[in-house]
């Protein structure tokens, strides 16, 4: 590698490149609508400079954790193994689902080539992130102000206040800004106005996440909370703490109802879509019984095809049939794919692909073990449960989200190049 420049020969200058690189994608987690190429942008140039890094400096590193990047490698390997059971006319849907999954191939095999980067440096990210989420909340709040009366009524059809990115995924966003901020906090990784600066971002964000109303956010965000108090009462014994957490947890939801129209209407809407889940004809016009017969289609396609799926390029004409067949009365406009990760694995991969993917996705939690990890922990909860009602890594900003955190908080607990005293953000 005589030809580069020495500066691509620094470590110090690489890892600086590598965190700057991890800082664009997240920019453009929020830029998907303006300016969509900007998260590759950023995906390709970490690959770059880890490629660098494992060319020039590398003769020093070896990752603790190897095992857990080749597990996450495992869920490209899925998707090319898929093309197997391409159908003739799918081959582009085929490529299209390569594209889309490549961070599962990209970014993986970046973290395995990088060290750990500087613990200041993944104290930022998440700082930076906390703060992109936060003025992304700030613009989606004033704009539901400025639109107060129409924004309510659209909360009572099935619509929610514009945000960006898009609202499943920016309330995902949310709740790990919420988490990562507390985690700063707690561990008293950042002290003076940054401490003050990230309390008061927690409590805004906890009332704008229940403004907002987006299930799978309040999921998320109620979900960690519990386990929060779980670990407060069982391993730190703080009973205090746990209780205070407690209380606003059962009291915020109840301010909300009276003070946040939206939170009220998506309430009464939730409520009017259970209702009528047993028309389905409801399907075409309630999103929340759209999505019940998208799961009934599912489920009724994996008992003719259990074991390999119809494939994952087949998907759509498969699903479309099935719903011609058991459901006639809903129409084509509202033919939808799973709204649940498992279950379009399990048509498109079958049982034994959801198995394999179960284990690729989430043996790099099983694996650092009894590492503690708490940002990790928390990333692995929120996809999880956004998982049971949406298919999250089927879009490149819901992908990018879930898996560049991950990886993240994987670096956390791997040996920088410098020993430092500080907590590493993991």
């Amino acid at each position: 590698m005589r030809f580069l420049p020495g500066y691509l020969k620094d470590s110090t200058v690489l890892l600086r490149l590598a965190a700057l690189s991890c800082g664009i994608i997240m920019v453009g987690l929020f830029t998907v609508n303006f300016f969509r190429v900007l998260t590759s942008i950023g995906i390709v140039a970490l690959f770059i400079v880890a490629l660098f890094y494992r060319l020039t400096c590398s003769a020093t590193y070896r990752s603790k954790f190897s095992a857990v990047y080749y597990s996450l490698l495992g869920v490209f390997g899925l998707v090319l193994l898929s093309g197997l059971q391409t159908q003739v006319g799918n081959a582009a849907e085929f490529w299209r689902g390569v594209t889309l999954q490549l961070p599962f191939l990209v970014l993986p095999l970046a973290f395995l080539w990088l060290p750990g980067l500087p613990g200041r440096y993944l104290v930022r990210l998440n700082v930076f992130f906390i703060t992109l989420v936060t003025l992304s909340a700030l613009g989606s709040a004033g704009y539901y102000l400025s639109h107060f009366v129409e924004i309510n009524q659209r909360y009572l059809e099935s619509q929610i206040m514009p945000t960006a990115p898009d609202h499943i995924r920016f309330s995902l966003m949310v709740t790990y800004a919420v988490a990562a901020a507390t985690v700063l906090v707690g561990r008293k990784v950042v002290d003076g106005p940054w401490r003050r600066y990230l309390l008061v971002i927690i409590a805004f964000l906890v009332l704008y996440q229940h403004m907002l109303a987006v299930r799978s956010g309040l999921l998320t965000l109620y979900a960690l909370a519990g386990v929060a108090i779980g670990w407060l009462l069982l391993w730190r014994r703080n009973v205090r703490l746990a209780g205070l957490i407690a209380s606003l947890m059962l009291l915020t939801p109840m301010v909300s109802y009276g003070v946040f129209p939206t939170f009220r209407n998506k309430f009464l809407n939730t409520q009017d879509d259970v209702g009528r889940v047993r028309q389905s004809t409801s399907a075409n016009n309630y999103s929340l019984v759209g999505r019940f017969y998208s799961y009934k289609v599912a489920l009724e396609i994996f008992e003719e095809h259990p074991v390999l799926g119809v494939g994952r390029a087949n998907m759509k004409p498969a699903i479309a049939q099935q719903y011609r067949q058991q459901f006639p009365s809903i129409s084509e406009e509202a033919y939808i794919l799973p709204h649940n990760q498992f279950l379009y694995y399990l048509v498109a991969y079958g049982g034994l692909g959801v198995l394999l993917f179960t284990l690729f996705f989430y043996f790099p939690g099983i694996r650092i073990w009894p590492h503690y990890s708490p940002l990790l922990l928390a990333q692995y909860l929120i996809i999880t449960l956004s998982f049971l009602v949406e298919y999250t890594l089927e879009a490149q900003v819901g992908l990018t989200f879930a898996l560049l955190f991950i990886l993240l908080a994987l670096n956390g607990q791997e040996m920088p190049v410098e020993p430092e005293q500080q907590w590493r953000p993991r």
